[in-house]
């Protein structure tokens, strides 16, 4: 818990929690520089999301990748959360110095969709369908060390670590299909390049472990990163 220099933290929960109507919040993310940050699981994320906003889930290792992909602490932040879970989402943020949380979508991405207001997508594709696909270009964003071990050949490694390193290497107008270990960071990954104006973007549920398991792709060894797509 952060103590000299921050916020007191009950006034930063409190600012945090602020219920905002979809008006409201659409309004805060117009005419500020708040990060709308979705906290819900990834299934549920790439299903219907607030345009822009990006995908890291709380139950995963959500303040590694808080700390990772929003370097500034003191950027502020706007929150899609499952219903009850706000308050968690703020006091997890302010315990790794996230301050800045400026409220909450108010009855989540429901509430959004009932007022009307524009919703994007990510398609999800299995392991299976992404083998009957023709040249596909496939972005693992595992580690590199992970990557080394073993991955789909001609796949290109762009770990969500570093995804602003690999941001002018991807092409705009193929289809991206994106895996990950598990789904975690896949999905991070696909939110942030759709924030970032990429369309044509497709997680691979169940990541390199489904890959393995549905036993039609060419697996290789080594550190070879793929061509860049």
């Amino acid at each position: 818990m952060n103590i000299e220099g921050y916020d007191n933290i009950n006034e930063v929960i409190e600012r945090g929690t602020q219920a905002l109507s979809p008006e409201a919040f659409e309004e805060a993310a117009n005419h500020t520089g708040a990060v709308v940050l979705d906290t819900r699981k990834a299934d549920d994320f790439s299903k219907a999301f607030v345009p822009g906003s990006i995908n890291i889930g709380i139950d995963g290792s959500f303040a590694v990748w808080v700390g990772t992909l929003i370097p500034d602490v003191k950027q502020e932040l706007l929150i899609i959360a499952d219903e009850g879970r706000e308050e968690e989402v703020v006091t997890r943020l302010a315990r790794v110095g996230y301050d800045y949380c400026i409220g909450y979508l108010k009855g989540g991405i429901e509430a959004w969709k009932a007022a009307g207001r524009e919703l994007d997508y990510i398609e999800n594709i299995s392991a299976t369908e992404l083998a009957a696909v023709k040249d596909a270009a496939i972005i693992d964003v595992r580690k590199e060390t992970e990557f080394e071990q073993e991955h789909i050949k001609n796949a290109h490694n762009a770990p969500l670590d570093y995804i602003n390193d690999h941001l002018s290497a991807i092409n705009r107008d193929k289809t991206q299909y994106i895996h990950c270990a598990a789904g975690y960071r896949s999905m991070a990954f696909a939110s942030i390049l759709k924030a970032r104006g990429f369309e044509n973007v497709v997680n691979v549920t169940g990541g390199f472990k489904a890959v393995k398991e549905a036993n039609q792709f060419d697996i290789v060894k080594g550190n070879t990163s793929g061509p860049a797509h």
